[in-house]
C-alpha cells in the first residue's frame, strides 16, 4: 500500500519542494482517473507534511518519513508502532502511579494526592466486596450506604471489574491483593488503550498517523489506571471504526455495548441521526439504533431479572449525586454562593440547549459535518454541563478529538489545560485531606477548573469554526469529504434547514469537484449550473462565483 498522501510518480518528496512549486504539499493527491474526485484512495497523509507542529516534531526523529517509509515496506505498519507507543504511553503512566503503589494508596491523610498518583482501583477492591468473594449487584456491599448497597457501575464494567477480581491472586495480604487487583486492571485497560488506537487509525484510513495524537497524549499517561473508562472508550472507537467502513448493525452493537460500560457512548447516536436526516440515510440509522439497543438490553436484561435493584444501583446513584469536584456547578457554589436546588434541572436543560444548537448547525452547515465533530461536540457539552468531571473523563473525548480536529498544536493547547486540571484537583485534595495542608486551596483550584473548561470550550470553538468554514477543516481541504462517514461520505443532501441556495453549492461542489484541491486552482471562475444540476430548481445558467466558499479549495500554506 502507498504510504504517501504525494503524488508518488510526479509530486514533491518535501514540503519545500512543494512550497516552491507552488502549492501546499499535502494537496497533492495519487494519480489515478482525472475524472476521480477527491483523493485517492491507497494514499496516507503524512502529518509531517501538513502539520508545523508535527514537522518540527519529527525532527527528533531525523526528520519526516523518507521514501521506503512511506513505501509501507517496512515491518512497522502503522497499526504496529501505534500499539507499541500506546504501550510505551500506558508504562509511562503506570510507572507515575508508583508512589502509590509503594504504599501512597494505603496510608492516611495526603500521599497518594500529593504524588498526583490516586486510583479508585485498588480502593474498590475491598470497598465493593470483591475482596469477600461477593458477586456485583446481586449481594449488597458491607455497611454500604442507602442509596448504594450494591455496585455503582454499568453492567459492563462490572462485568470488567470482576474478571479482574477473578484474576487477582487469593494469597498474601489484603493490601497485597488490592496491588495485585490494580496492576491486572491496569494491563487489561492497557490492552484497551491498543483497541482503541487501532481502531481511530482504522476509522480514516488516509489518516491512520492521527491517531498518535491518542497515543502520545499526557492524559492518557496519567488518568488511564483512575478508573475503567477506557473500557468505554475503546469500544466507542471501535464503534466509529465499523461505522466509518459502513458497517452500521456493527457500529450499533458496540455504542450499546460501550453504553452498557459507561453512559456517554449513547450520545453517539444523536449526531449519527441528524447526519442521516440530512443525508436521506434513514435505514443505516434504524440499522445503527437497533444493533444499539439489541446490545444494549443482551448485557443488561439478565442483571435486571436476577435483582433489579442492583442493576438500577448506577442510575439511582448517578441521579441523587451531588455537585462535586471538577464541575462549573461547584465553582458557582462555593464561589459565588449560588443555591443548586434545582441542579438536574439545569442541567437537563442546559443539555437539550446544546443538542438543539448541534442538531441546528448539523442541518444548517455549509457542508454537512463530519460525525467525529459533531461527536466530540455533544459529548463536550455533556462533559461541560455535568454536575461532576472526574480527571478520567477527559479520556471519553481523546479519540473524538483525535478525528475532529487532527492538529498537534490545537491538540497539545487542550491537553495541557487537562493537564493542570489533573494536577490541581490531586494537589487540591491533598490540601483539604492532609494535616499540613500540602497543595492549593479554593481559589487556585477554581482557577484549574476555569482551565479546563476554556480548554475544552477553546477545542469546540476550532470544531465550529472547522463546520463552518470547511476549507479550514485539516480533514477535508484536500477534497475529502467524511472519512469517518461511512455511508455518509459523499452521499449528497436530501434536506438542509432554510436553503435553496445551500443545496445548490452542494450540487456545485458534487458536480465539479475534481480530484482533489489542484482542480479548484484550474476551476473557472463562475461554473454554470443548468436545471438538472440543481437540486433547488434555479433557471439554468445560474452561476456560482469564484469567491465562494466551496470546501476543497486549497487553504493557506500555514496548515492550521
Amino acid at each position: 500500500m502507498t504510504s504517501s498522501a504525494r503524488d508518488e510518480s510526479t509530486g514533491p518528496d518535501r514540503p519545500e519542494e512543494a512550497a516552491g512549486a507552488g502549492f501546499h504539499a499535502p494537496v497533492a493527491v495519487a494519480a489515478g482517473p482525472a475524472d476521480r474526485p477527491g483523493p485517492q484512495p491507497d494514499t496516507v497523509v503524512v502529518p509531517a507534511d501538513e502539520d508545523p507542529v508535527a514537522a518540527a516534531g519529527s525532527e527528533v526523529f531525523g526528520g519526516p518519513p523518507g521514501r521506503r517509509a512511506l513505501l509501507g515496506v517496512s515491518w512497522w505498519i502503522p497499526a504496529r508502532f501505534l500499539a507499541l507507543a500506546v504501550i510505551l504511553t500506558s508504562v509511562l503512566g503506570m510507572m507515575q502511579k508508583l508512589p502509590c503503589y509503594d504504599g501512597g494508596w494505603f496510608q492516611a491523610g495526603s500521599p497518594q494526592y500529593v504524588h498526583a498518583c490516586y486510583s479508585d482501583i485498588p480502593h474498590l477492591f475491598t470497598g465493593r466486596g470483591f475482596a469477600d468473594g461477593l458477586h456485583p449487584y446481586v449481594d449488597k456491599i458491607p455497611q454500604g450506604s442507602p442509596d448504594m448497597q450494591y455496585l455503582e457501575y454499568p453492567v459492563l464494567t462490572g462485568l470488567f471489574m470482576q474478571v479482574a477480581a477473578w484474576l487477582t491472586p487469593g494469597g498474601g495480604t489484603g493490601q497485597q491483593q488490592e496491588q495485585w487487583f490494580w496492576v491486572i486492571n491496569a494491563g487489561l485497560l492497557m490492552a484497551c488503550a491498543v483497541v482503541a488506537v487501532v481502531a481511530i487509525s482504522r476509522t480514516h484510513r488516509r489518516r491512520p498517523w492521527d491517531a498518535l495524537l491518542f497515543a502520545l497524549a499526557p492524559c492518557l499517561a496519567l488518568n488511564a489506571t483512575i478508573n475503567w473508562d477506557l473500557l468505554a472508550v475503546a469500544l466507542a472507537a471501535v464503534a466509529l471504526a465499523c461505522w466509518s467502513n459502513s458497517k452500521a448493525v456493527l457500529a450499533g452493537v458496540f455504542i450499546g455495548l460501550a453504553t452498557a460500560a459507561k453512559l456517554y457512548p449513547v450520545l453517539l447516536l444523536g449526531p449519527l441521526l441528524v447526519l442521516c436526516w440530512r443525508a436521506g440515510r434513514w435505514r443505516e440509522f434504524g440499522q445503527a439504533l437497533g444493533g444499539a439497543v439489541a446490545a444494549w438490553l443482551l448485557v443488561n436484561v439478565p442483571i435486571m431479572l436476577a435483582n433489579f435493584d442492583g442493576w438500577a444501583t448506577f442510575y439511582t446513584f448517578s441521579k441523587h449525586r451531588k455537585e462535586d469536584f471538577g464541575s462549573f456547578w461547584v465553582i458557582l457554589m462555593q464561589n459565588r454562593g449560588v443555591g443548586l436546588e434545582n441542579l438536574d434541572t439545569y442541567i437537563a436543560l442546559l443539555l437539550v440547549l446544546c443538542a438543539l444548537a448541534i442538531g441546528w448547525l448539523a442541518l444548517s452547515a455549509p457542508r454537512r459535518p463530519r460525525l467525529a465533530q459533531l461527536g466530540f461536540l455533544i459529548v463536550a457539552a455533556f462533559v461541560l454541563t455535568n454536575k461532576v468531571y472526574s480527571p478520567q473523563y477527559v479520556l471519553w473525548l481523546i479519540p473524538l478529538a483525535v478525528l475532529a480536529r487532527p492538529r498537534w498544536r490545537d491538540f497539545l493547547v487542550w491537553q495541557a489545560c487537562e493537564v493542570l486540571y489533573t494536577l490541581g484537583i490531586w494537589s487540591h485534595l491533598g490540601f483539604v485531606t492532609g494535616g499540613k495542608q500540602h497543595g492549593i486551596g479554593d481559589s487556585w483550584y477554581h482557577f484549574a477548573v476555569a482551565l479546563h473548561l476554556l480548554g475544552t470550550l477553546y477545542l469546540c470553538a476550532v470544531i465550529v469554526r472547522d463546520v463552518l468554514l470547511p476549507d479550514r477543516d485539516p480533514v477535508r481541504w484536500d477534497g475529502s469529504d467524511d472519512p469517518s462517514g461511512g455511508v455518509l461520505d459523499g452521499a449528497p443532501d436530501v434536506f438542509v434547514l432554510g436553503s435553496a441556495r445551500r443545496l445548490k453549492e452542494e450540487a456545485t461542489y458534487a458536480a465539479y469537484a475534481p480530484a482533489g484541491a489542484e482542480g479548484w486552482l484550474n476551476a473557472p471562475e463562475a461554473v454554470p449550473v443548468g436545471p438538472a444540476d440543481d437540486p433547488a430548481g434555479g433557471p439554468a445558467g445560474d452561476e456560482v462565483p469564484e469567491a465562494l466558499d466551496l470546501p476543497g479549495r486549497p487553504r493557506p500554506a500555514d496548515g492550521h
